[in-house]
């Protein structure tokens, strides 16, 4: 039951961090978009600071970055730059697995998200 209880908890603090930055978000769709390609990519392990998060975790970290940054990231390069390559705190790069056990620089992987939304358009 503990486990259970703590589970619900964090999942309602994630909701609750994603509702709050994005009353601060940018007004930008791509950034938008971007974002949630990065919760929608299954089987990614986003690494932060040595510790390993699901997509949907990342999402809810970048969203939240995203709000903190009130405004200042109006372009999804921007966005990329700031806020999507490394910690504010620690500087140590993000990096993501891929489901082949490949690892990249964040930078690399949402550069390459970026191109293929576009491309969409």
């Amino acid at each position: 039951m503990d486990r259970l209880r703590r589970r619900f908890v964090l999942a309602l603090s994630a909701l609750l961090l994603v509702l709050s930055a994005s009353a601060f978000a940018a007004q930008n769709p791509e950034i938008d978009a971007l974002i949630a390609r990065v919760g929608q990519s299954r089987d990614v392990i986003f690494i932060r600071n040595g510790s390993e998060h699901s997509a949907a975790a990342a999402a809810v970290h970048l969203r939240r970055k995203l709000g903190a940054a009130h405004g200042r990231i109006t372009t999804a390069e921007q966005f990329i730059d700031a806020l999507g390559t490394r910690s504010s705190f620690t500087g140590r790069p993000y990096r993501v697995r891929l489901p082949d056990g490949r690892e990249l620089d964040s930078a690399t992987w949402l550069r390459q998200l970026l191109r293929e939304l576009r491309a969409q358009r």
